[in-house]
């Protein structure tokens, strides 16, 4: 088993490979990426944000004409909400295997920072390993350096290590191990 990561063409151009081996690293499990050119639903005019639920929608009906049972994660360029947010890095939705992360809020450029390739790689390598921890079964976490930790802000992302806190592993590592007894 492995992710599925599918690029939008749109997302931060040549940084597909570098966030794969980052978050291949950060949850111990094989990423493949896929360019992808996914039609996107769920604009909305007036917020100028796309609704990731919708897009995890689209998303499930690509995986079913995909016919695979691997987690699919796509990475775009565009602004997400979720009902009662301004804005989502990324969401998942675990029944589905599927998961959304933007790109756009966690470049430096969104804030007038100066560009930092390294930064976004970081970041969305982040965001991609927090969803596909809630693909994996874990909820979020109250240690504010753990990857299954809910950052609010960037900064807030920026604290987080790279790697699941003890706790969230072991819930991880016994997630997988029923997984895998499972006839």
């Amino acid at each position: 088993m492995g992710i599925k990561m599918l690029w939008d063409t749109t997302a931060a151009p040549g940084l597909a490979l570098p966030v794969a081996r980052t978050v291949a690293a950060m949850v111990d499990m094989p990423v493949f990426v896929e360019e992808n050119r996914l039609l996107l639903n769920g604009y909305d005019n007036d917020r100028k944000q796309y609704d990731a639920r919708a897009i995890l929608d689209r998303l499930f009906l690509q995986k079913r004409r995909l016919k695979t049972d691997d987690p699919l994660l796509l990475v775009v360029q565009h602004d997400l909400f979720d009902q009662g947010s301004d804005f989502v890095f990324g969401l998942a939705r675990a029944s589905a295997g599927t998961a959304v992360v933007s790109a756009l809020r966690l470049d430096n450029r969104y804030y007038g920072r100066v560009e930092s390739d390294p930064d976004l790689v970081e970041r969305i390598a982040k965001e991609s390993a927090h969803e596909i921890g809630h693909l994996e079964g874990l909820d979020h976490c109250a240690d504010p350096e753990c990857i299954m930790f809910p950052p609010r802000t960037l900064d807030e992302l920026d604290r987080k290590r790279k790697v699941f806190c003890h706790p969230c592993r072991e819930r991880l590592a016994g997630l997988r191990r029923r997984r895998i007894r499972a006839p």
